[in-house]
């Protein structure tokens, strides 16, 4: 049995559109409606709601709450064995993200992938299922190491960057 940590922050993946104001935002996470659409076998998916935020609103605190989240994961020392962390995450701040965890974790003992979405889950069509079926995917697949995975590649950190022309994202 495969045992992943999955930790959600918000970000467009998760965004709901609320019709009182007829805006899309992060206030609930969407992530066991998102893992209910696909078979996962042999694998065990604890789920971690850290927040609940649009990327572009994520302070350093946010950030270092990230790190110590995927600490917390790979660290952890009652017995329960990791195979991989998935992090959701809004794509305009992931690489600021990535780059911190890839410059403070050190040596990992297993994968880290984060992903999100350019469409939220609930729009269609939305790449949100896609992304998030690759990065559990990604974690069997790759090395250890800090990843994004999206959009039917894995970069590994640092040097990624978001291209907002392509709306993906790509070695810099």
């Amino acid at each position: 049995m495969r045992h992943l940590i999955l930790i959600t922050t918000g970000g467009t993946i998760e965004k709901t559109y609320d019709e009182e104001s007829g805006d899309l935002v992060n206030r609930v996470s969407l992530v066991q409606r998102l893992l209910d659409e696909l078979r996962l076998e042999e694998t065990e998916v604890e789920v971690v709601e850290l927040m609940h935020k649009d990327s572009l609103e994520m302070t350093e605190e946010d950030r270092g709450a990230i790190l110590s989240a995927v600490v917390g994961a790979v660290g952890r020392d009652h017995g329960e064995r990791v195979d991989g962390v998935v992090i959701l995450h809004g794509t305009d701040t992931l690489t600021q993200t990535g780059d911190l965890l890839e410059s403070m974790l050190g040596e990992l003992a297993v994968p880290v992938v984060l992903t999100g979405a350019i469409r939220p889950f609930e729009m269609k069509p939305s790449d949100a299922l896609q992304n998030l079926t690759e990065a559990v995917f990604a974690t069997q697949a790759l090395e250890s190491g800090v990843y994004v995975v999206a959009h039917g590649r894995a970069l590994r950190f640092a040097g990624v960057l978001k291209d907002q022309r392509r709306q993906t994202f790509v070695r810099g």
